[in-house]
């Protein structure tokens, strides 16, 4: 299953498969967001995988929600290796 991406104001629903092959869909997608919205909230709980591409895209917008003193959630039990990715962060 491909990438698909459906929002309603800053709530944005991820499903499919975060990958290396959807990485610029996502990229397209949260290009300038928080130029847009003060708070987002991304839910991934229909995320079936997500590799280390994937994960670093998700990183790499939280990095930039902190950079812009912005607001990110990231809600849902979807992908054990993007907690494990920031649960690694915090503990280092």
């Amino acid at each position: 299953m491909n990438l698909k991406i459906t929002h309603s104001h800053n709530f944005f629903k991820l499903k499919g498969i975060l990958d290396k092959n959807s990485i610029s869909f996502f990229q397209h997608e949260f290009n300038h967001i928080f130029e847009k919205v003060n708070n987002l909230t991304v839910s991934i709980e229909e995320i079936e995988w997500m590799d280390r591409y994937g994960v670093k895209a998700m990183s790499d917008l939280h990095n930039e929600a902190l950079a812009k003193n912005k607001k990110l959630s990231i809600i849902g039990l979807g992908c054990r290796e993007l907690y494990e990715h920031f649960k690694y962060q915090t503990t280092a």
